[in-house]
């Protein structure tokens, strides 16, 4: 779990997604649709990502993946983020995180 929170606090907006999944797939095409940047961890393709993945579940992720967190903290899944996008809450919540979310690309690990 202190792995993750680690994780989460280093960049503004990370992606925990599986390199298989097409829900992940929308989810990072969005946000980079949008011109954010974020670090996206592909669980089924870094070192220990089982691990990260079973903490991602304590964490209430369920599923696991995708798992978007803006600014350190638990947004949600594809449903929470693709709701809060129809509503057209997304852009604003990203625009007014504390730190800087509008660098253009998309950085995978």
């Amino acid at each position: 779990m202190e792995r993750v929170n680690k994780m989460v606090a280093e960049k503004p907006v990370v992606i925990f997604s599986k390199s298989s999944c097409c829900m992940s797939h929308t989810i990072k095409s969005l946000f980079c649709d949008f011109g954010v940047n974020p670090v996206v961890y592909e669980l089924d393709e870094i070192p220990r990502g089982g691990e990260i993945e079973q903490a991602l579940l304590r964490l209430g992720c369920n599923p696991s993946v995708p798992a978007v967190f803006i600014d350190g903290e638990f947004v949600g899944g594809a449903n929470e983020i693709m709701s809060l996008h129809l509503r057209r809450s997304l852009k604003p919540m990203l625009k007014s995180a504390p730190r800087n979310t509008q660098i253009l690309g998309c950085f995978y690990i």
